[in-house]
């Protein structure tokens, strides 16, 4: 009798051995690094990006990890700059590599300077290119997204994970479950949208507010809504979905709402992040008087 095993084993030469053994211990160290990342609560985008340099890195060095030198990650970053990668990639590639050999393997070392990623303010709609935007809108679904996106201040990945069950219409309060760092928050939710809501929900029901096929609206998805009625809206900014979230946060601001409050709706650990908002403001910024005018 066959041994139905047989078949599925590869053919691999002698030369191809220590690729293949190397392959399958590279893939053991970023499944290690994978689970000490999840039970830190560390995000899926974050942990994507981690498995992703950590995985170069051995690809790129050839070590294991216990041979590893800080002078093979200053090697390595000076290698991936002069593949021209931006500051900010450079920055995460870094903090990869600093997780799993300082954090989880406990090398001491003394950490590799890099530039600063560019602080560039933050695009933000004025509160007539909103208008514009949601009477440009014709699809229902659509409309409703860009309105939960700019009067919440809700990220992507948190708009896709809303479910009813999240919402308590009769206090317009909503709940964020498991957002950035794994921590739950509370949000607003305005008159208008609830109104909304409640008419396309009758339509369509489900558990997930936003779905495609009877399945969560993908990323892509909903990047590619707000990219259509953008141009629809002849809005010549560069608009992302996150710039609904700048806006959200600068119109709070222009409105008197305290900066700390607002940095609770976002979720932000740092009042710093949110102090941006305070920069990109034209209403904050035209309530300074020039000192020409004043002498």
């Amino acid at each position: 009798m066959e041994n139905r095993f047989t078949t599925s084993i590869p053919l691999v030469s002698e030369d191809e051995m220590p690729n293949v053994e190397k392959n399958m211990t590279d893939n053991k160290i970023l499944r290690k690094i994978e689970i000490e990342m999840k039970l830190r609560g560390f995000s899926t985008n974050t942990i994507d990006a981690y498995l992703l340099y950590n995985g170069k890195f051995l690809e790129y060095i050839k070590k294991s990890p216990e041979d590893v030198t800080e002078d093979d990650i200053k090697e390595f970053l000076a290698h991936k700059m002069e593949d021209s990668v931006s500051n900010g990639s450079l920055a995460l590639i870094k903090a990869s590599l600093k997780f799993y050999y300082c954090e989880v393997l406990g090398k001491n070392f003394s950490w590799i300077k890099t530039p600063r990623s560019n602080k560039r303010l933050p695009v933000v709609l004025t509160k007539n290119e909103i208008k514009e935007l949601l009477d440009s809108t014709e699809n229902e679904k659509h409309r409703l997204l860009i309105e939960l996106l700019y009067s919440t201040g809700l990220r992507l990945s948190e708009c896709i994970n809303l479910k009813y069950s999240d919402l308590d219409l009769k206090e317009n309060i909503g709940w964020v479950r498991k957002g950035k760092g794994s921590k739950d928050r509370i949000f607003i939710i305005s008159d208008r949208f609830k109104r909304n809501l409640l008419k396309y929900k009758e339509k369509k029901g489900g558990e997930y507010i936003f779905t495609t096929n009877g399945k969560r609206m993908s990323p892509r998805g909903i990047q590619h809504a707000i990219k259509v009625s953008v141009e629809k809206a002849g809005i010549g900014k560069d608009v992302h979905v996150h710039t609904l979230r700048h806006s959200f946060a600068t119109h709070l601001l222009e409105n008197g709402v305290d900066i700390r409050k607002i940095q609770s709706l976002l979720g932000h650990s740092n009042l710093q992040t949110t102090q941006i908002y305070v920069q990109v403001s034209s209403e904050e910024i035209k309530k300074i008087k020039s000192p020409l005018d004043t002498i």
